[in-house]
């Protein structure tokens, strides 16, 4: 089986006839969605975490990583492992990939949450371009550690008030991405332009955004909904920043389960 054909690597938990399939960020894999694959299936839900390709066991295809790849490959993934509804919940770069997985299959896809993210990487200023690529490619060209380059970018991705078990598990499930992955996975942000997919989306939509997310700034994830899902719910969520399902996981979870209950179990 090549590279474009294989699953990704996944776990599912849960029994349901709602399954949210979860996609994580550039650095990370499945594994810093414990607390949430648990919540979620204590709600009565059924979950799918994957291992992105070229993340945690997944291998890195020849090719590299492209967003369009990578929503195929989550379309295969609901191909085999779907329910009667489908919820599609990304965070970061799991969230810009999110509404590809709705255009790639548009029938199989029920509802979409989107965390933490930007429109495309074309929507944010050139001084916010610059600083993105330059805190984590520029020092890992100049012959840094991925663990060096990446513990400063992370720590100031979380609200200083963040601590606990949950973010050091996320913390530490980041620092441990393959830099050959997150260096595919940032030329994959970059060269992606994901308006269009937005602006197709037809079903439930849900934008989950941290107080003080320096990436998926609020500001920018008021405006996806503005200007290209009108019809999309916005959550703001205080005292977090980028992993919000992780600083404050109670609140997250209390919007995104409101959500699936209101909006798209009782459609």
């Amino acid at each position: 089986m090549n590279d474009h054909s294989r699953l990704p690597d996944y776990q599912v938990a849960g029994h349901a006839d709602t399954t949210v399939f979860l996609l994580h960020g550039a650095y990370g894999s499945k594994d810093y969605f414990r607390h949430e694959i648990e919540t979620l299936v204590r709600a009565g839900l059924r979950v799918v975490a994957w291992d992105a390709p070229g993340y945690g066991i997944s291998p890195l295809p020849e090719g590299g990583l492209s967003i369009e790849g990578l929503a195929e490959a989550a379309g295969r993934l609901i191909d085999k492992e779907g329910t009667t509804t489908n919820v599609v919940l990304g965070h970061s770069m799991g969230g810009i990939t999110t509404p590809a997985v709705y255009a790639a299959r548009p029938n199989k896809v029920h509802a979409i949450a989107i965390s933490a993210t930007v429109a495309s990487f074309s929507q944010k200023s050139e001084e916010d371009r610059k600083t993105f690529l330059a805190e984590r490619i520029d020092p890992l060209n100049n012959g840094k550690s991925f663990r060096e380059t990446a513990a400063p970018v992370v720590n100031s991705m979380f609200a200083p008030m963040s601590n606990g078990p949950m973010v050091e598990l996320v913390r530490e499930v980041a620092l441990s991405t393959a830099k050959e992955t997150f260096c595919a996975a940032i030329k994959a942000i970059t060269e992606y332009e994901g308006v269009d997919n937005l602006k197709s989306v037809k079903v439930p939509t849900l934008l989950l955004a941290g107080q003080y997310d320096k990436v998926g700034r609020p500001e920018g994830m008021e405006r996806i909904k503005a200007q290209f899902v009108p019809h999309a719910d916005y959550c703001l969520i205080p005292d977090a920043a980028h992993y919000a399902f992780a600083e404050q996981h109670e609140l997250f979870n209390q919007h995104l389960l409101r959500f699936i209950k209101d909006r798209v179990q009782a459609a």
